[in-house]
């Protein structure tokens, strides 16, 4: 898994968690406080009572305050209040609210004779001061009571239950929805944070990924995040000691190749004596010194591609280039009866390329569809415009190379099958690297035309494009 994933996945799990954690203390907390400001209401609207009940019993018989309480505190009828919806709690005409309905209000006397009774607990022979609970057509209730000290009088009122709990939920709801709407932006931008956090270590990945061995170079570690700067100078520390390792190799590589080559070509002459004399017994010796000469030939033709050192790049002609690197391995074609034919689509096609190279390449490719094909067959090179390049197949008849392998035989040093030839593995990895070098690729392919055999395609860009990149 990547860091990034990791961290993003820590980090909204985390504030996940304690969003939650944040939304239900909050709504506990709300419920609580609401609960305690309904209390508060309603203590406040039994002292409200209490202040209109001594004001009439001071001018009024208890007849008439009965009339005048019942007047003034009588709830809304049912035919008034029709629908509980959002949409109808204003009662018509501005009559009032449909929560009134759950709403009651009890006066009794000194002596506890109802004066008013909207509630009709029947529970006035426990009449206590303060908070309690009371049941009533089918409800809970919570009420509140007390008793004037001025009049003796006793006042009550009560919410139902169900009301206070929906009012409750709903206002405690509204303070928690802002939360858990906001929680999914919260962590996309957790997200999104995350991701633009780490683009200074992509844009040092980057270099890394796309660095050639031939173009081993530092990072730049003032890009780099004071988190990763001592991974970056050891990376940096890394890549010279691997430089170093590479520019060894390649001059052991040349080295011994430029050391091989007089003592080789002193025993071929040495042996050409000797083959005049008994050509059986000296000629598989001969054939293995041309084997090995052409081995440490290649080494440095590797050499000098991968360096990239000394080549200057010039506008030719690939379809110049492609017939003189056919007429160069005709003989060798015809000595196994077969026939390399060019299909030219594209006429002139200008690039910006080594010639040399480019013949080295095709000459390579060529010969490799010889050396894999049977007798009596056709190797077929085509030549045809793509894009804003040219695009070159070199189609033989041989046994082919299996979808799996074909990545493989492009390795140095990679031998599919032992008994054709004796080369050394280092032809295609060569043409590659040239290819490379113009800024090209080459890649093999099945035959389009569903026969036995491999295609090689190779495609490089035209003149008006850099092809070459100086190590």
């Amino acid at each position: 898994m990547s860091l990034t994933r990791t961290l993003t996945l820590l980090v909204t799990s985390t504030v996940l968690l304690f969003a939650l954690i944040a939304a239900a203390w909050s709504y506990i907390e709300s419920n609580h406080e609401l609960e305690e400001l309904f209390d508060a209401e309603l203590a406040q609207s039994t002292r409200i009572v209490q202040g209109l009940v001594r004001h009439l019993a001071d001018t009024q018989s208890l007849e008439l305050l009965s009339q005048t309480l019942t007047e003034t505190l009588a709830l809304p009828l049912d035919k008034d209040v029709e629908s509980d919806a959002d949409n109808d709690e204003i009662l018509p005409g501005g009559a009032g609210h449909k929560y009134e309905k759950k709403l009651a209000f009890e006066v009794w006397t000194p002596g506890r004779t109802p004066l008013l009774d909207t509630l009709k607990a029947d529970d006035t022979e426990g009449l206590t001061p303060g908070y309690s609970w009371a049941e009533s057509q089918g409800y809970n209730w919570r009420t509140f009571t007390l008793q004037d000290p001025a009049t003796g009088f006793w006042i009550r009122t009560a919410q139902r239950e169900d009301i206070r709990g929906e009012l409750s939920q709903e206002l405690a709801l509204g303070n928690v929805l802002p939360l858990l709407v906001a929680l999914p932006l919260l962590l996309l931008a957790a997200s999104a944070a995350i991701h633009i956090g780490f683009r200074p270590l992509r844009r040092l990945e980057r270099p890394i990924r796309h660095m050639a061995p031939e173009r081993i170079h530092p990072l730049d570690d003032r890009q780099a995040p004071k988190e990763v700067a001592g991974l970056v100078q050891a990376v940096n520390s890394l890549l010279k000691r691997l430089n170093l390792a590479l520019e060894r190799e390649r001059r052991f590589s040349a080295d011994a190749a430029h050391e091989l080559r007089t003592p080789l070509a002193a025993l071929r002459l040495n042996l050409e004596k000797a083959w005049d004399k008994d050509p059986q017994q000296f000629q598989p010796l001969i054939q293995s010194v041309d084997r090995m000469t052409h081995l440490v030939e290649q080494m440095l033709l590797l050499n000098r591609v991968d360096s990239g050192a000394g080549f200057s790049p010039q506008k030719h002609d690939l379809s110049e280039i492609i017939e003189q690197s056919i007429a160069d391995v005709t003989p060798l074609a015809l000595k196994k009866h077969m026939e390399p034919l060019l299909h030219n689509d594209a006429g002139q096609a200008l690039v910006s390329c080594h010639d040399a190279l480019i013949n080295t390449l095709m000459r390579s490719l060529l010969a490799n569809a010889i050396q894999y094909s049977p007798q009596h067959t056709l190797i077929e090179t085509r030549l045809e415009a793509s894009g804003n390049g040219y695009h070159v197949t070199v189609c033989d008849q041989g046994p082919g190379i299996a979808t799996e392998d074909r990545e493989r035989a492009l390795s140095r040093f990679v031998r599919l099958d032992q008994r054709h030839g004796g080369g050394a593995g280092l032809g295609l990895a060569i043409a590659r690297r040239i290819a490379e070098l113009h800024g090209g690729q080459l890649t093999l392919d099945a035959r389009p035309d569903g026969q036995t055999g491999l295609c090689v395609s190779l495609w490089l860009p035209a003149h008006t494009m850099p092809c070459i990149s100086e190590p």
